[in-house]
C-alpha cells in the first residue's frame, strides 16, 4: 500500500515540475480529483489507478499537458472579451480556443503530441463516441472540436472519433471548411483567432452578425431566419415612439405585478458606429433596447415532475453515479450541514419560567414542598423560542453550460441542504428550469406557420421541473436528483419566466418566512427567442422580475453565481468561480438570512420597549 501511495506521489511531483516548466510559471500547484481541471494556478487531473499502465501514464500527463498550455497560451481576459454567451456559441468558441492552444503546445514540444493525443482517445473513450448513432447523440460543439482537431493539429481521429463525426462531417465541411484556413493563420495570435471564430460561428448560424469583411457574400448568404431577425429589429425601432406613450399605463400596471415593460434607456444612435459583435455584447450587458416582454405561445409549455421525465431504473442508475462521482465532497458538505443544523437548533431552543404556581412540579423544590406542601411558587412551565416557520425554495439552472461538474455539484448540494433543513423542521422545495428543445422547439414551428409575425417575444417551450415539492419528505425525491445527470436534459435557460413561476410556487405557501435561492452560471439565453428580438430581451426581463420580488414581494431572494457574476442583477448574492465551493456558500447564505431575521426581530422588539 506504501508502494503505491509513493509511485502516485512520485508521479504527482514529476507531472507538477514538468507542467510549471512548460507553462513558466512556478506557482502551479497539482492535485488528484476526478476530472481534469484548471483553476488559476490550482491544477487537477483525474486520479491515478494503483497500477498505473502505460497508457494510463500517457494520457494523464496528456491532461497535464494540455492544462499547461492552456496557461502558456491562453489569456482569460482576452477570451471573456471575446467569448459569446449564447450557450451553443460559447461551447464551440471554448472547443476551438482549446484546440488552439494544444496545436500550438504539440508544435513548439514535440513531445508532448503523442501524449495530447492519447488523452484525447480517453476522452473519446468516456464519452461513447462509439455509440453514436444519430446528429443528436453528439453535440455541435463536441463534432467541431473533432473536426478542429484535425484540420489544426493534423491529428488522425481514433475509430471512435471518426464515427461520431461522420455524422456532421459534410454538414461542417460545408459550412466551415473554407475558415479552417484563416484560422490556422491567426493560430499564434488569440484575438485574431477569437475574431475569425465569429465568423465561423455565424457559419454555423449561432451568432446573428453580419460579415464585415468584403468578397464573404457566398459565405454570408442570410437564411429566412436572419433575415426575419433583421425585419423584427427595425420593426422595434419604429415602435419605440409608440412605447413611450403607454409609460403611465405601464406604471398603474406595476401595482400588479412585475414591470415587463420599460422606456429605451438608449438612443440607438449611440450604437450606429459599434461593430455588430460588440453591439450584441453590449446588449447582452443589460444595454440597448427595452421591448415588452411577451411569450408567442404558452401552450407547448410544461410544468412537470422529476419522476415522469425518467423510468425509474435509470434514475436509480443516475443517483448511484451521483453519489459516486462526489463521495468525496460528503465529508465536506457533511460538516457544514452539521454546522447549519447546529445553528439552526440553538434557535430553537427551549427555556424555562420558575416559581409558578401551577405547570410541572420543579424538582429543585422537592424539600420545599416535603416540608409544606401548600408552599405556593413550587411550579415551572417550558416556553419554546420564536422561531417562525419556514420554507425554503431552491430555483437550480439546468441549461446546457451547467453541464457536468457544476449541475453535478449543485444536484448534490441541493441533496444536502434538504436533509439537513428537514431534520430542522424547515421545509424545501427544489426546483430546475430549462427548456424542451435547442432553437425553439414547438413554438417556433408554430410561429413560423403563422408566417412569423413580427414582436414574437419569447420563442421557446419552456420546461420547468419539479425535483422535491415542499411538502414532499427528503426520501421520496432523494432519487429524483440524478434527473440533473442525465444526458440531453440540460438545453437552453430563460430565468425570468423560471424566477416568477419559483416565486408563485412559493409565495401561496402558509410558512411565515419564504427565501428563494436561485443557483445559476450565467445570463439567459436562448437563441430562437434572440434571434427575433434584441440581444437584451431576456435579460431585461429577468431583471424585472428580480427587481419587482427585491421591493414588493415578502420572500427573500438570495443568488449564487457559478463563475458567472450575478451580483449585478441581485441585491444578496454571492459568485463562486468554482462549483466545489457551492456547498458551503448555500448554507453560509442561508444561515445569514436567519442571522439577519434574528436582528430584524431583535430589533422591532427595541422598538417596542422603547
Amino acid at each position: 500500500m506504501a508502494s503505491d501511495e509513493n509511485r502516485v506521489e512520485t508521479f504527482r511531483q514529476i507531472t507538477a515540475a514538468t507542467m510549471r516548466a512548460i507553462a513558466e510559471n512556478e506557482e502551479i500547484q497539482l492535485t488528484f480529483g476526478s476530472e481534469a481541471r484548471l483553476v488559476g494556478t490550482n491544477a487537477r487531473l483525474p486520479a491515478p489507478p494503483r497500477d498505473m499502465k502505460d497508457e494510463d501514464v500517457a494520457h494523464l500527463r496528456g491532461e497535464a499537458d494540455a492544462l499547461a498550455f492552456r496557461m502558456k497560451y491562453h489569456n482569460s481576459e482576452l477570451h471573456q472579451k471575446w467569448v459569446p454567451s449564447a450557450t451553443d456559441a460559447r461551447a464551440v468558441f471554448d472547443a476551438m480556443e482549446q484546440v488552439r492552444v494544444e496545436a500550438l503546445g504539440a508544435k513548439e514540444f514535440k513531445g508532448c503530441k503523442q501524449n495530447l493525443s492519447a488523452a484525447f482517445k480517453e476522452r473519446c473513450e468516456s464519452a461513447s463516441y462509439h455509440r453514436v448513432s444519430d446528429r443528436e447523440d453528439i453535440s455541435l460543439a463536441d463534432v467541431v472540436g473533432l473536426l478542429s482537431r484535425e484540420q489544426l493539429m493534423g491529428e488522425e481521429l481514433s475509430g471512435s472519433a471518426q464515427n461520431a463525426l461522420g455524422y456532421w462531417r459534410d454538414w461542417l465541411e460545408a459550412r466551415i471548411g473554407g475558415d479552417f484556413g484563416e484560422l490556422e493563420k491567426n493560430i499564434h495570435n488569440q484575438e485574431a483567432f477569437a475574431k475569425t471564430l465569429d465568423k465561423v460561428l455565424v457559419h454555423l448560424d449561432l451568432l446573428d452578425l453580419e460579415d464585415e469583411a468584403d468578397g464573404d457574400e457566398q459565405m454570408s448568404e442570410e437564411t429566412p431566419e436572419e433575415q426575419e431577425s433583421d425585419e423584427s429589429e427595425d420593426s422595434d425601432a419604429s415602435e419605440e415612439s409608440e412605447s413611450s406613450d403607454g409609460d403611465e399605463m405601464d406604471d398603474q400596471d406595476q401595482e400588479e405585478g412585475p414591470e415587463q415593460s420599460e422606456d429605451d434607456s438608449m438612443s440607438g444612435e449611440e450604437d450606429e458606429d459599434l461593430p455588430d459583435s460588440d453591439r450584441k455584447r453590449q446588449q447582452q450587458e443589460g444595454k440597448g433596447e427595452k421591448v415588452q416582454y411577451r411569450s408567442y405561445c404558452t401552450e407547448f409549455d410544461e410544468e412537470i415532475d422529476a419522476l415522469d421525465l425518467c423510468e425509474m431504473e435509470e434514475l436509480s442508475r443516475l443517483r448511484q453515479h451521483l453519489d459516486q462521482q462526489l463521495s468525496h465532497l460528503q465529508g465536506i458538505i457533511g460538516r457544514l450541514a452539521n454546522r447549519l443544523q447546529r445553528r439552526l437548533m440553538a434557535k430553537q431552543s427551549r427555556s424555562w419560567e420558575f416559581d409558578l404556581d401551577e405547570g410541572l412540579l420543579d424538582a429543585a423544590r422537592l424539600t420545599r414542598v416535603v416540608i409544606n406542601p401548600l408552599h405556593a411558587l413550587s411550579y415551572k412551565m417550558e416556553h419554546e423560542t420564536e422561531f417562525r416557520d419556514t420554507v425554503v425554495s431552491l430555483l437550480i439552472d439546468n441549461s446546457g453550460s451547467m453541464r457536468g461538474r457544476p449541475i453535478a455539484v449543485a444536484a448534490m448540494s441541493a441533496d444536502i441542504l434538504a436533509r439537513t433543513l428537514e431534520r430542522c423542521g424547515v421545509k424545501v422545495e427544489i426546483l430546475g428550469f430549462t427548456t424542451k428543445a435547442w432553437k425553439g422547439g414547438q413554438s417556433r414551428e408554430k410561429w413560423l406557420s403563422d408566417g412569423k409575425p413580427s414582436g414574437a417575444g419569447r420563442l421557446n417551450d419552456l420546461r420547468h421541473i419539479i425535483y422535491k415539492s415542499a411538502d414532499s419528505p427528503y426520501r421520496r425525491a432523494r432519487k429524483s436528483l440524478g434527473l440533473m445527470l442525465r444526458e440531453g436534459l440540460l438545453k437552453e435557460n430563460i430565468d425570468g419566466e423560471a424566477l416568477l413561476w419559483a416565486h408563485s410556487r412559493i409565495s401561496v405557501r402558509p410558512e411565515q418566512r419564504k427565501i428563494l435561492m436561485v443557483i445559476s452560471d450565467g445570463a439567459p439565453v436562448d437563441d430562437s427567442t434572440l434571434s427575433v428580438n434584441p440581444g437584451n430581451y431576456l435579460e431585461n426581463h429577468l431583471r424585472s422580475a428580480i427587481e419587482w420580488i427585491e421591493t414588493r414581494s415578502p420572500v427573500d431572494i438570495v443568488a449564487i453565481g457559478i463563475g458567472h457574476d450575478v451580483t449585478r442583477y441581485y441585491r444578496r448574492a454571492v459568485t463562486l468561480m468554482d462549483a466545489e465551493q457551492l456547498g458551503g456558500t448555500m448554507m453560509d447564505s442561508l444561515a445569514e438570512l436567519f442571522d439577519d431575521d434574528d436582528k430584524k426581530k431583535t430589533s422591532r422588539g427595541r422598538k417596542k420597549a422603547a
